[in-house]
This record gives structure tokens, sequence and C-alpha cells, in this order.
């Protein structure tokens, strides 16, 4: 009898699931909003992925929470510290794409782009947000028939 050995990568390397996550869930995370653990959870052991954009959008709500005095300049900064040392994929959309998905679902080209994300990686995305939630339903649920 022959013993089997496995030799496997170290976690980093190992491919995890993936998951696209908007600003809403990772502002609820690094931002440690109440919804903090609910974010947390879904992100936990997964391969994170978001539109190249993620990095504007997180700057933005640190911006409008430093504005709407619900942080102070040093904690939005540390809160985007954290962010920045997520292991985020950025994936860059295609324009015309996003006209065309933001036009058939009533979006954004950003909220656009997390769609088209999605769809290109042919994998879930969590979100806060309920009408971008009921768009990538409806448009996950027809890449899956085509």
């Amino acid at each position: 009898m022959r013993t089997l050995f496995v030799a496997e990568p170290p976690r980093p390397w190992i491919d995890l699931p993936k998951l696209v996550v908007d600003a809403s869930v990772l502002a609820s995370f690094v931002f440690a909003e109440p919804n903090r653990d609910e974010a947390e959870a879904q992100m936990r052991g997964r391969g994170l992925c978001a539109p190249a954009l993620i990095d504007y959008e997180l700057a933005n709500v640190a911006l409008n929470k430093i504005r709407g005095k619900a942080v102070s300049i040093d904690h939005a900064a540390r809160s985007l510290a954290h962010f920045a040392d997520l292991d985020v994929e950025r994936w860059e959309a295609d324009p015309g794409e996003l006209v065309r998905i933001g036009e058939e679902y009533g979006l954004s080209a950003y909220d656009a782009s997390y769609l088209w994300v999605a769809g290109h990686l042919r994998v879930p995305l969590a979100t806060f947000d309920g009408r971008l939630a009921a768009a990538a339903v409806l448009y996950l649920k027809q890449l899956t028939a085509s």
C-alpha cells in the first residue's frame, strides 16, 4: 500500500470562490458600520472582486462621512488604509457595456460596472443597495439562460 501525499500551495495562492463586492459592503466593513458583521461574514473566505472604480467610490464615502461629521479625517484615513490592505481584484469594464447594462436596468454606469464584473466572472454580487441587488438578480439570471 502506498501513501498518498498532497502538496498544497500557501493559502494566498489558493483560488478562493470569487465574490463581487460593491462600495456599500466594503464601506460597511472598513468604516465599522452597524452591518459590518454581515459584510464580513459574506466576504470571509472569498476572493473579492470589484470594478476598478472601487478606490474612488471608497474615497467618496470617506469624504461624505467627513463632511457629514460622522468621522474625523484621521478616522477616515485609517479606514481607507484598512481598505487598502484588503486583497480586492480590480476589473476594468467596457464602457459600451456599462451604457447598455445601465440603460437596460435603470442604473448609473457606476452601478452597472458591478453587474458587468459579476457577469464577466459569473460570480455572485454582494450589496446593501436593494435597487442594485434587484438588477443583479435579473442580470445574472439572464446570463445563465444564454
